[in-house]
């Protein structure tokens, strides 16, 4: 036993000395368009948070939790089939579904939850599985989880994708899994044609919008309404903890018989405390305030414009892309943490990717852009990356 923790010493030493160990910062204030942290020197502007709509810390989500806490105590104390589902559960997942325009929803403690618990579920050796490479940690190890016939396609290249379903023609069925939002580059999957190809050949569509919920579409409905496909994808899984409102929790969304046969047989479902009472709330509120705020909407997607507008006058080469994901590939790890060193000493809070989040050699800082901000804050974030890309000869 010594054996391994000697080990894990000695690569925790290494990440050190080759400038990609991750440090946590502590943040001491709510997450918003600035915010303090431990670390810095008074307030910065944050441009890594997925609290793309600003309601992380809007008063009437706040109070709808508080409110929660003192109706229903803290938390279920076991899970759903047992005692665990409150009246706002039922009616959180009531406005999800309505919200996106499908039969019925089912919410789990996180999307990684929703996500793990919805393939291995149903999906047997009898199946086939298709997956985008480029899919979310979680949908990763949830076809990992899969007794099916397993199939990697080009990260939205339909021609791999319909190679894919052709070499699945004698599953019983075939269930293709996407982002809506790819969480690193920031591009959008391609659901028309996939829509198309899997009409062709008899498949099912799912996708996992928790970069897109909140964000695309001109209501925020999502990745089918930035398309014009709202209700229309059969299945779709998303996050609570980014765009409505930040905390916690994640959903599966789709026909009724689907969300039914999850909460029988799903082991997150089965086996974990049910989403707090308190997040349950204000997640509701959130959705709630969105369908009353659609400018909301409409602002993060203008801030995303002229932040990438000025980004290019500037001379960097973000990846190109219309959501407010902007990411600027700076090579190899140990640079893009150094970029983000050099961001906090300017004021601004932004993450250095690198390997294992994304492939080596791509390491990348990644701006997220919130209708929190105004132009002031983004300006003086475009100051501040020019004094640091200039530094580091980005450009």
């Amino acid at each position: 036993m010594s054996g391994l923790f000697g080990r894990l010493r000695d690569e925790l030493r290494e990440m050190r000395e080759q400038g990609v160990y991750k440090q946590l910062v502590h943040l001491d204030s709510p997450q918003a368009a600035v915010v303090r942290l431990k670390e810095s020197d008074g307030e910065v502007i944050n441009l890594c948070s997925n609290n793309y709509l600003g309601l992380c810390d809007n008063p009437e989500v706040v109070e709808a939790g508080r409110a929660a806490y003192e109706e229903y105590g803290a938390g279920t104390s076991s899970v759903r089939f047992i005692c665990g589902t409150f009246t706002v559960h039922r009616r959180l997942e009531e406005k999800i579904a309505s919200f996106l325009g499908l039969g019925s929803a089912l919410t789990y403690v996180s999307c990684w939850n929703a996500n793990t618990g919805l393939m291995p579920t149903f999906l047997d050796d009898e199946d086939a599985l298709i997956s985008d490479e480029l899919n979310h940690a979680s949908i990763i190890d949830s076809v990992r989880m899969t007794k099916s016939n397993r199939k990697i396609y080009k990260h939205s290249d339909m021609s791999d994708l319909e190679r894919a379903l052709k070499e699945t023609q004698d599953a019983r069925h075939r269930f293709v899994i996407t982002d809506g939002v790819f969480s690193m580059e920031g591009d959008i999957c391609r659901l028309p044609d996939m829509m198309e190809l899997a009409e062709k050949y008899d498949a099912v569509v799912a996708i996992d919008d928790s970069h897109a919920t909140g964000v695309l579409g001109e209501t925020g409905r999502g990745t089918p309404e930035h398309y014009g496909m709202h209700g229309a994808v059969p299945v779709i899984t998303s996050t609570l903890g980014k765009a409505l409102g930040g905390a916690a929790g994640g959903f599966t969304a789709g026909p009724p018989e689907l969300t039914d046969y999850l909460t029988q047989r799903s082991r997150p479902m089965l086996f974990s405390n049910a989403l707090p009472p308190a997040t349950a709330a204000h997640s509701l509120a959130a959705i709630e305030y969105l369908e009353e705020h659609p400018g909301l909407v409409k602002k993060l997607r203008d801030n995303t414009s002229y932040f990438r507008e000025k980004l290019l006058e500037a001379g960097f080469k973000p990846i190109e892309g219309d959501t407010p994901i902007v990411p600027i590939i700076i090579g190899e790890t140990a640079e893009a943490i150094r970029m983000s060193k050099l961001l906090m000493d300017e004021g601004v809070f932004v993450i250095g990717f690198g390997y294992p989040v994304v492939p080596h050699g791509t390491a990348r800082i990644r701006c997220q852009i919130s209708a929190a901000h105004e132009t002031e804050h983004l300006d003086a974030v475009l100051d501040a990356m020019k004094k640091a890309g200039s530094k580091l000869g980005v450009i």
